[in-house]
């Protein structure tokens, strides 16, 4: 028997084709009918009374903001009937359980469960601890331990420095004609016979000390002892009840799929959430989205009500190793030479550099799969080249000019340069709406998104420095075309930075990580300007962009 979950659609839905196959989640365009089911979904998250969560999207709210991601999986049960599940990330209202939501695979939160039964008693262990640590005796018995062992620093030292002002005095003697050479050997002698037996009485006070100490804190390390193996243990069960079905049946828990080592809140994501509860139920995957619904992140850009693929880090093992295994999907763009059928063409060529332009969806350097690169053109063109070639990057959807070495004393001149930012670089650049401002300077960090590789975060903690200067140039039919003149030269500084609510907050045309997908990404690298490391010249070399 079908669970309520698997929901029928609401609109009408008969004139609609199934889609061929099956989305590929981590670059997708969501299929008309995971659309649909989406914004079914959207309407219900506008008018529900189900539950109370704050978003962001009601100023009036109050309690902590957290946006969340959402996903929809189009399916079909036995009989051939087409509905739709639905799911979140993480969990929803302080809860992992909603009417019309599929569950997650454990529940963690539940009163009753191993988990939380097991926490509440890590959580006394350490009570207990605590309780000892605060105890008197134990109070008194390190602080005792603590001042024996100062006293006998103190005491030791002072010897120590005594035997050396005693030296000196008896070098003073010495130089005198009148003194007994045996009598200054045997007050040396018996200043080191002291020192010995100060060093033995107070290594027997710090023992007694430390006996007393640990007399009590051997309960303590007890305790920690049989804390960690506990938490160990639990953490263990926890993966292996987070195990997922494929469309086999066969179970796969994320302690496998990770090697016992999995992220935090792996298998907590909408999709393999909707697929396990799919699979569980024998209802077939026709389609699959995921979109943000509330107010981003302060450090992520994440867009209301836009369209997302999974997460790399935590989803792609659990999905691409085991849950999809099987399933008649769409090819992975990932596999596919982005570069196949494009030139590049050469803006500028001597003895020492060349300069290219660039397309965009070109790799400027080998990527793990695909070899066709700026680099290995280059290196086809020039195979008496040298060094490096590689003095600077641009994203692989970016355009624009490059500079490339054909030795390596050219190349460290060439990367001076830029490392000293002495080399100017202006982009031209569409954004997806209407900035108000004329010009601006932006200014905040960047670091590499650790769970879902490339996207980049604002991070102040660990995050790099990333400048970037601005200018209006014109408005053409609600887009904005504008000059960037990037002082530092971070991955994805341009993007993130007219997309961010620190930035712009208004993305690049094309971007298909912090914006919305077009015919290509509306980022061009026009203009650079730099001295030549021969001749010395100053050279700049402007490329018209193609958007």
């Amino acid at each position: 028997m079908i669970s309520h979950k698997f929901q029928p659609f609401k609109t009408n839905i008969s004139g609609i084709s199934l889609p061929e196959k099956f989305t590929f989640p981590f670059y997708y365009e969501p299929h008309e009918l995971s659309i649909i089911a989406s914004t079914e979904l959207q309407n219900y998250l506008e008018t529900q009374t189900d539950f109370e969560h704050n978003f962001g999207l009601d100023a009036t709210q109050k309690g902590l903001i957290i946006g969340k991601m959402f996903g929809v999986l189009v399916c079909q049960n036995e009989v051939g009937e087409l509905g739709y599940l639905w799911a979140f990330s993480g969990k929803l209202a302080d809860s992992n359980h909603h009417d019309k939501f599929v569950p997650t695979v454990y529940d963690m939160l539940d009163a009753k469960g191993f988990y939380k039964i097991g926490e509440e008693n890590l959580n006394q262990i350490t009570s207990e601890i605590e309780s000892l640590k605060e105890s008197e005796n134990y109070k008194k018995v390190f602080k005792n331990l603590e001042k024996t062992k100062t006293e006998a620093f103190n005491d030791i030292q002072n010897q120590k420095n005594n035997i050396k002002v005693q030296k000196k005095l008896r070098d003073e003697i010495r130089k005198s004609n009148s003194f007994n050479e045996e009598e200054l050997k045997e007050a040396s002698k018996q200043e080191g016979i002291l020192l010995k037996k100060m060093t033995q009485f107070w290594n027997y006070k710090i023992q007694d000390s430390q006996k007393e100490f640990d007399l009590i804190n051997s309960k303590i390390e007890t305790l920690k002892l049989e804390r960690k193996q506990k938490s160990a243990a639990l953490q263990q069960r926890l993966f292996a009840e987070y195990a997922f079905l494929n469309q086999f049946g066969i179970l796969k828990s994320i302690g496998e799929i990770f090697e016992e080592n999995p992220p935090a809140g792996a298998g907590e994501c909408a999709a393999p959430k909707l697929l396990h509860y799919a699979f569980a139920n024998k209802l077939k995957p026709i389609a699959m989205a995921e979109f943000w619904w509330g107010k981003s992140p302060n450090s992520e850009i994440r867009k209301h009500k836009q369209f997302y693929p999974a997460c790399k880090s935590k989803c792609e093992p659990i999905l691409m190793q085991h849950m999809l295994d099987g399933l008649d999907m769409e090819e992975n763009p990932f596999e596919n030479n982005p570069a196949a059928g494009k030139v590049i063409s050469i803006v500028y060529n001597d003895d020492y550099l060349v300069l290219i332009n660039k397309p965009a969806e070109f790799l400027s350097v080998p990527g793990k799969q695909i070899k066709d690169s700026v680099y290995q053109r280059v290196k086809d063109l020039y195979p008496k080249a040298t060094g490096p070639l590689i003095v600077h990057r641009l994203d692989m959807s970016t355009s624009g000019i490059m500079i490339l070495a054909k030795n390596e004393e050219v190349y460290k001149e060439l990367q001076s340069q830029f490392i000293k930012r002495t080399i100017k670089k202006r982009y031209v650049a569409l954004l997806d709406g209407v900035l108000q401002e004329n010009e601006g300077f932006i200014d905040f960090p960047l670091r590499v998104d650790l769970d879902d590789r490339p996207r980049q975060l604002v991070c102040y903690e660990h995050g790099k420095t990333a400048k970037t200067k601005w200018q209006k140039i014109e408005v053409i039919d609600n887009k904005t075309k504008v000059y960037f003149y990037p002082i530092t030269g971070r991955t994805h500084q341009l993007r993130v930075h007219a997309s961010h609510e620190l930035g712009l907050k208004t993305p690049i045309l094309g971007d298909d990580l912090y914006g919305k997908k077009a015919n290509r990404l509306h980022l061009h690298a026009e203009q650079l300007t730099f001295i030549h490391p021969i001749s010395k010249e100053e050279m700049t070399f402007s490329v018209e962009a193609e958007f």
